[in-house]
């Protein structure tokens, strides 16, 4: 998960009442999305599921488009202000790595249908030019990974590798654990949790 995103520029700064509509439309439409998928979600289901008119919709936001990169980018808000505190608590690049993985697991377990919502979108959602819309952020997370084992091997904590390539690689291999939760609610995402930083201690540990 990468730090905080922002508002679309350009748009007034709304009052609480229409902040509060906001986020139950935003609510509503990641609802819709982890129920029946990406392609299937309009303005009329996640109406029905706000129980509000589309006209509404239509008044606090400009398109869909807008609402679903705000199902991401509010997930990802709440998501870093989880893992930050829990991060800079720790004294060492491992307990660091260890905390940004755990605690985002952790967020995401308590937040399934959020979890489920942003995975569709990211997955799905394109740029103008046919880009995925949110590999800067994907990229902006290995890179926060890597700086932190970057700094472990400077200060003679972590043994000698890639420090980008194996951030990749954890990112990648959350993925993966998530993707399974994610597909079987059965899961033990605790237990799997714990599985991941036993081997990233075992894979970026000083030998």
């Amino acid at each position: 998960m990468s730090r905080p995103g922002h508002e679309p520029p350009g748009r007034k700064r709304p009052s609480f009442i229409e902040q509060a509509r906001r986020a139950q439309i935003v609510e509503a439409a990641a609802e819709v999305v982890a129920e029946v998928g990406y392609a299937h979600t309009s303005f009329a289901r996640i109406a029905e599921k706000a129980g509000i008119s589309k006209s509404v919709i239509s008044y606090h936001f400009g398109g869909k488009d807008e609402i679903l990169r705000l199902v991401v980018t509010r997930l990802f808000d709440r998501g870093w202000q989880h893992m930050e505190p829990r991060i800079a608590a720790e004294k060492t690049a491992a307990g660091r790595v260890r905390a940004w993985i755990g605690s985002q697991l952790e967020f995401f377990q308590a937040h399934r249908v959020e979890f489920l919502a942003m995975s569709e979108i990211m997955a799905n959602h394109r740029g103008e030019d046919g880009s995925y819309a949110y590999s800067d952020e994907l990229a902006e997370e290995v890179d926060g990974i890597a700086e932190i084992l970057a700094q472990g091997q400077r200060d003679g904590e972590l043994r000698s590798f890639d420090p980008r390539g194996v951030a990749n690689i954890i990112v990648r291999c959350v993925d993966g654990v998530l993707e399974s939760w994610a597909m079987d609610p059965g899961v033990d995402l605790d237990q799997q949790t714990a599985v991941l930083l036993d081997f990233i201690d075992h894979a970026i540990g000083a030998g």
